[in-house]
């Protein structure tokens, strides 16, 4: 069963993040994925994060097929224009992928080739506007094809943002563009997103809240410090100082945060970043 089926069956659906490796040696990068076949619903396969050059995510959710695992596709409008958006799209589709996740991306200065130019020419919501036009056998232009798409077409929100009302008004905009499913940043404060759930859940469109797996109370602070939308609360902190094991710890904050998203929403999408082998000691956790 594929993710868009798993979301509208009403199960509690899970996905989780693989990073693609940094060259062309996928051994660990499939070692990974194989540890989570049967735990997820769907693997989403990130493009170059945080602006760091990696194996591109079409190729790796073409590996991922090959495994059997089903991929969410991630692309960003940071390195490609529309020509190459709408190639490598199209690319994915032959390729059997089903599920596309939309995204701005990290600019360049965030990443190591601070010297590269950044494209941007389009902007996530235009990019799931790009894909819903392809789903309908038309390129950006208006120019029919030979054979359409048919994504699952997924975006971002994050609704922690402060001031969440400029958030709010681009995720009314992803919906209208055609996005049916969202992701969401990393959630902390569970009682704030249980009211954007409340609301969201009316647009007739799939939520997986954001669990971000906490490996230190040192990434804890740098979060705070640096990643707008994201305020990880200090009786987290506290646990992850008091912790002899800061990695235990963070999985079982983890899982406690995906037991209450059981509670409400539609599903849980967990960041592992790096860890993706705690993700089975999550959702056992949960």
């Amino acid at each position: 069963m594929g993710l868009k089926d798993e979301l509208h069956s009403g199960r509690f659906t899970i996905t989780a993040e693989i990073c693609p490796p940094k060259g062309t040696d996928t051994e660990v990068f499939l070692q990974k994925a194989r540890l989570l076949k049967g735990h997820i619903a769907a693997a989403n396969v990130t493009d170059s994060q945080r602006a760091v050059m990696r194996l591109s995510s079409l190729a790796c959710s073409a590996l991922l097929i090959r495994e059997g695992i089903e991929p969410v596709f991630q692309m960003t409008c940071r390195d490609r224009n529309r020509i190459a958006l709408q190639s490598d799209i199209m690319g994915a589709w032959t390729l059997g992928v089903k599920n596309i996740l939309a995204l701005t991306g990290d600019h360049v200065l965030a990443g190591d080739h601070r010297e590269a130019k950044a494209v941007f020419d389009v902007d996530s919501v235009q990019l799931v506007s790009l894909i819903e036009g392809l789903n309908n056998g038309r390129n950006m232009n208006g120019v029919a094809l030979r054979g359409k798409t048919g994504f699952y077409t997924g975006a971002v929100v994050a609704p922690e943002a402060n001031p969440f009302e400029p958030e709010e008004i681009k995720f009314e905009k992803k919906i209208a563009a055609g996005a049916r499913f969202f992701q969401t940043q990393a959630i902390y404060d569970m009682d704030n997103f249980k009211r954007f759930f409340a609301t969201a859940a009316k647009k007739d469109v799939k939520i997986l809240g954001g669990i971000l797996l906490l490996k230190s109370a040192k990434m804890a602070h740098y979060l705070n410090a640096n990643v707008p939308g994201v305020k990880v609360p200090h009786p987290f902190i506290v646990e992850l100082e008091g912790a002899k094991d800061p990695l235990a710890k963070g999985i079982e904050i983890a899982s406690r945060q995906v037991r209450e998203l059981k509670k409400f929403c539609h599903g849980a999408h967990i960041m592992a970043i790096g860890h993706e082998e705690s993700v089975v000691a999550i959702i056992e956790g949960a």
